[in-house]
């Protein structure tokens, strides 16, 4: 459990290495808008220190990392005004662990087959395939969901 900014670009978000338009900060997670949402408004919530799986987490850390996106899914939900709220822990991607929340409109959002594709050995999630948003559209996001607009 360790920074690992070399490597990790979440550590050097935390470092302050790396941009991220950032929701809240405390003494033990940082939330930032996701550079590809699903929909305006997606962020996660990571750990302040490197833990590669969730499951490796301590569970006070863990607890307070669902309560911080839960306190911030209710800003969502008054913000952004979606259905629902999901809150997503699937693992891949960069290896740190985060908690996605994310506003659904539909319940394929984060189930749809649309964010999968064939590979020659098997299939994968498509990050790369949800398009990149503008930073300033970011920062946007990160301030409505803390409140400065």
């Amino acid at each position: 459990m360790k920074h690992d900014s070399a490597h990790c670009v979440f550590c050097a978000i935390i470092a302050g290495d790396a941009p991220a338009s950032i929701v809240h900060h405390d003494d033990r997670c940082i939330a930032f808008m996701n550079l590809r949402p699903l929909h305006a408004g997606e962020f996660m919530v990571i750990p302040l220190v490197h833990i590669d799986h969730f499951t490796d987490m301590p569970d006070d850390l863990a607890a307070h990392i669902m309560v911080v996106g839960q306190r911030l899914g209710r800003r969502m939900m008054q913000v952004y005004a979606p259905k629902r709220v999901g809150y997503v822990v699937h693992g891949f991607g960069v290896p740190h662990a985060h908690l996605n929340v994310v506003p659904l409109r539909d319940s394929g959002d984060i189930v749809s087959a649309k964010h999968i594709v064939r590979t020659d050995t098997g299939f994968r999630i498509a990050h790369d395939a949800v398009p990149m948003r503008e930073r300033a559209d970011l920062d946007a996001d990160a301030a409505r969901l803390r409140g400065d607009q």
